[in-house]
């Protein structure tokens, strides 16, 4: 059934009906629309929720960012702000894919339908103006016959007159005859009228016109389907994003049963427990002993006590502190020392001890670049086409004189920690990084290689390290390289390879120029970067 057949006389219903449609389809832009603002709103109210709570970037030194259920709180609020970012997408997918694609399609829509309605109206106003000339033409043809009918009874009547001439008689003859021509002509104009109007009358009914209208039922039926995609994407749009949604919530879930109240408590003891005793009972002070010490032969038989009654009471240890307004010279604040000899026992072993192992850490990272240095000056001293050796004495001297003011540095800390009964416990560095071979040749401040040197006392607290590395497994590959050019290998610490040769590589270039490779015998050593093409392991 279409439009054409079944509505053929109702246009104006048609009409009214498209329109309606066309308005749905913008009110439900609308709609979208607000959701998209409402959806706006939320991530963004979302977004200032997360980053009010969040506004202290706690650092690693804070004791309660170590706390699992602080932990949880950041992670809550780092899904939260996950999940607005998900709520941003949802308005972003509803505005670009409804809102904006639905407004364009409406007004494809809106000019198609104009165009059709005008197409309409041109065939109705052609009909009525062929209706109108037939009109005219059936007029002047009633108008016409009716002249001819009545110059026809005068000539009739002028003939049978008696007293009427024969001048007259034909006079009206030839009238009555004239007008019964344009009569004739009336007659055939209209009836040519009345058949082209009835041609063009039903070919508007039977042609035109259902075109129109069945054109007009395509587009309502498109528009229907479009808006009704429109509906599922609707709900489309916020499913795709429910598995990403789903892992926030399961995240936050994750953080509630990631805290740990027992490790709570156990942090809490580790980062604010003092190591100072419990006090002690305290002594009796009895001052009548000054009083009384004339009468001390009496008969009560008071025993002596070597008592000082003056004596300064020592400071009493509170366990809940009594705040006081008025300013004492007591409740200023211990200065701060390098030595952290104001922080009490446990807390002060802990800070030296992490100090410690922080200098360890940039000793270990000077040493690393020491060595780099003297393999490089090494090698371009070898071959100068690849660099000036000069051009690294000051790099050498700066790096030897980094390394002696960290060296003294950890001494110091390492007395101090055993002061405070610490185990110097310290983050031990790879014994070969003084040198090139595994002996005691460091690096002089020029750069140069000494023969002798005497042994840094601090080398004693890596002697374990030693054995250990001797006995440790090589490393595994973390990818390959392919020489691009020979390289002879002839200073100490490198390795000759051959234009095409593929070798292991056993550590990265960090920033020296030289990366460390292996080849299938274990032969190791360290090669120029520029040299290969390295491909890393995924």
């Amino acid at each position: 059934m279409d439009w054409g057949t079944e509505l053929w006389d109702q246009y104006d219903i048609i009409e009214k009906h498209t329109q309606s449609g066309l308005e749905l389809v913008e009110k439900y832009v609308k709609f979208a629309k607000e959701r998209t603002e409402i959806e706006q709103n939320y991530a963004k109210q979302l977004r200032n929720l997360s980053k009010k709570y969040n506004q202290k970037r706690s650092s690693k030194d804070e004791p309660e960012c170590r706390l699992s259920s602080y932990q949880a709180f950041l992670d809550i609020l780092t899904e939260m702000n996950d999940y607005a970012g998900q709520r941003e997408l949802i308005a972003e997918n509803l505005m670009m894919n409804i809102c904006i694609d639905l407004t364009k399609y409406l007004q494809d829509l809106k000019q198609e339908r104009k165009t059709y309605l005008m197409d309409a109206k041109k065939a109705q106003q052609s009909l009525e103006s062929t209706y109108k000339q037939l009109d005219s033409s059936k007029k002047r043809f009633e108008r016409e016959w009716r002249e001819a009918e009545r110059a026809a009874q005068y000539a009739e009547k002028t003939d049978q007159d008696i007293n009427a001439t024969k001048a007259d008689v034909e006079k009206a003859k030839q009238q009555a005859h004239m007008r019964a021509r344009v009569a004739d002509e009336c007659k055939n104009d209209y009836a040519a009228l009345l058949q082209k109007y009835n041609k063009e009358q039903n070919q508007f009914y039977f042609s035109d016109m259902p075109l129109i209208f069945n054109k007009l039922q395509d587009l309502d039926e498109r528009r229907i389907q479009k808006l009704a995609q429109g509906y599922v994407l609707f709900s489309d749009t916020e499913k795709h994003v429910m598995p990403i949604i789903g892992k926030c919530l399961e995240g936050i879930t994750k953080a509630g049963t990631n805290v740990n109240e027992k490790n709570d408590s156990m942090i809490v003891i580790e980062q604010n427990k003092s190591g100072f005793e419990r006090p002690g009972d305290l002594e009796f002070e009895d001052y009548s002993q000054g009083i009384n010490r004339a009468s001390s032969d009496s008969s009560l038989g008071t025993p002596k006590v070597s008592v000082d009654p003056w004596k300064k009471k020592p400071n009493n240890f509170w366990l809940f502190s009594k705040r006081s307004k008025k300013f004492t010279p007591e409740r200023i604040m211990p200065t701060v020392t390098e030595d952290f000899a104001h922080l009490p026992p446990e807390q002060r072993r802990k800070r030296l001890q992490q100090k410690l192992d922080e200098i360890c850490k940039e000793l270990q990272k000077e040493v690393d670049q020491s060595e780099a240095l003297g393999k490089m000056k090494d090698v371009y001293e070898k071959n100068p086409q690849m660099g000036d050796p000069a051009s690294l004495a000051s790099q050498i001297n700066q790096t030897s004189q980094n390394i002696e003011r960290l060296r003294g540095e950890q001494s110091k800390y390492e007395t101090w920690l055993a002061e405070a009964g610490g185990r110097g416990d310290t983050l031990r560095y790879k014994a070969h990084s003084f040198n090139n071979n595994g002996a005691n040749d460091v690096h002089s401040p020029d750069g140069a290689y000494s023969d002798e040197s005497t042994p840094d006392p601090s080398q004693a607290i890596y002697a374990e390290f030693d054995d250990d590395f001797e006995d440790e497994d090589l490393a595994a590959p973390i990818g390959k390289c392919t020489a691009m050019y020979n390289f002879p290998g002839a200073s100490e610490g490198t390795i000759a390879m051959q234009e095409g040769e593929v070798l292991a590589v056993v550590e990265e270039d960090k920033g020296d120029g030289w990366t460390r490779v292996r080849r299938n015998n274990g032969d190791e050593g360290y090669i120029p970067t520029s040299y290969v093409t390295i491909t890393l392991n995924k």
